[in-house]
């Protein structure tokens, strides 16, 4: 036998001996792994402790919370409807100043306007006087009571009436000769010569001022804005379903945004129009107090309605398909109910019997069949400190 031949068969036999050296560690593993017992899981089972209440049925009252910002109920803004410098008022003229009905807010120079004035009197005067010696001749019987005018007449004071005609052949003498006409024009200065005058309306406080004495004022120019401190009102939104369930001269609370102070205000007026965009309606609450602002921030609570055979829970006990979850028997139960309404934190449901047993708080994961345990709730108990699990 050659030597090739030995190496060849040399070669073979290692190959084979390698290929069952393998197969066999590989049954040898798999027997070692089968025939290790798998340990069994140790599962606990957990029962979350929850919190209840029994349900009785009554009467809620729907409260629709709102809120604003103050506005004086009478307030002026003071625009200028004449040119000049600003040369006088009764006070100061700065915000936060208080002023008397009729008292001069603001005084414009209208000398020249006054002379003008004066000027269109004189006319008047004159030519009054040239028609007395036509009325002596021609109409006696009315000639005194124009004479009484002429005496009567100061160019100093506001112009008188004119006498009243006591017939057409009057009316049509004094027309023709432009007395009426001369008259009007006259009250027509007076009537712009009162607006270079701004006076108090009523009593109040200067809120915002914008010009200050020797300030050349032009006409249209804002001047400021004038209010009365003694009487607010609140204007709240509310949703349009709610609208028709208030009524003018109903109370209102109100609180401040601390809710440290209470006040009480009352409905004076209810927008007859919807937001087309917000789907709410303006409600105008009234409010007197010495202590109260403009644009101090007030919450409102209106009372809408009384709902009956309802009850009030947590907003977060209803579900997005209008369910809450009640014990029976240490088992979750889901009950489908009917809100009313919903408010930031509340919620008012209808459809759920006396006695039934519903959860007072939140349970995360609740599901049907989940099995709780009910915890007796004290004043002192925290929530996150009374849910604890129990191994069984």
């Amino acid at each position: 036998m050659s030597p090739n031949t030995v190496m060849n068969k040399r070669e073979i036999i290692l190959s084979v001996l390698g290929v069952l050296l393998i197969v066999f560690a590989v049954f040898a593993a798999k027997a070692i792994i089968d025939s290790k017992e798998e340990p069994k899981p140790n599962l606990k089972k957990t029962v979350k402790t929850v919190f209840v209440d029994t349900i009785q049925n009554s009467t809620i009252s729907i409260n629709i919370p709102a809120n604003g910002n103050l506005v004086a109920k009478r307030r002026v803004e003071l625009y200028a409807e004449v040119q000049g410098v600003f040369r006088y008022s009764a006070k100061s003229f700065k915000p936060g100043q208080a002023y008397k009905r009729g008292q001069t807010l603001l005084k414009i120079d209208a000398s020249e306007y006054e002379a003008s004035v004066q000027s269109a009197k004189s006319d008047l005067y004159n030519q009054i006087t040239a028609i007395m010696p036509d009325l002596r001749m021609d109409y006696p019987e009315i000639f005194p009571k124009w004479q009484e005018y002429l005496n009567s007449f100061d160019v100093n004071s506001t112009v008188p009436p004119l006498p009243e005609p006591s017939n057409d052949k009057e009316r049509y003498f004094i027309n023709g000769r432009g007395i009426n006409t001369a008259y009007f024009n006259i009250k027509n200065l007076e009537q712009r010569l009162v607006k270079y005058r701004i006076s108090a309306p009523f009593d109040g406080v200067l809120t915002e001022a914008l010009v200050t004495e020797g300030t050349l004022i032009r006409n249209g120019q804002k001047l400021g804005e004038f209010i009365d401190p003694d009487i607010y009102e609140l204007q709240v939104s509310i949703a349009k379903e709610y609208a028709d369930l208030l009524r003018v001269d109903e109370k209102v609370s109100l609180t401040n945004n601390n809710g440290t102070k209470t006040y009480t205000g009352t409905v004076s007026r209810i927008n007859a129009k919807i937001d087309q965009a917000t789907q709410t309606v303006n409600v105008f609450i009234e409010v007197k107090d010495s202590t109260l602002k403009e644009g101090m921030y007030l919450q409102a609570s209106l009372d809408a309605k009384e709902e009956q055979n309802a009850i009030e829970i947590d907003r977060s006990l209803v579900n997005d398909r209008n369910e809450i979850f009640a014990v029976n028997d240490s088992i979750l139960k889901s009950i489908e109910v009917n809100p009313v309404y919903f408010s930031d934190k509340k919620a008012v449901i209808k459809g759920v019997p006396d006695g039934e047993v519903i959860l007072t708080r939140q349970v995360s994961g609740a599901y049907n069949g989940m099995r709780v345990r009910i915890a007796e709730e004290t004043s002192n108990d925290n929530p996150d400190n009374n849910l604890e699990n129990i191994s069984q």
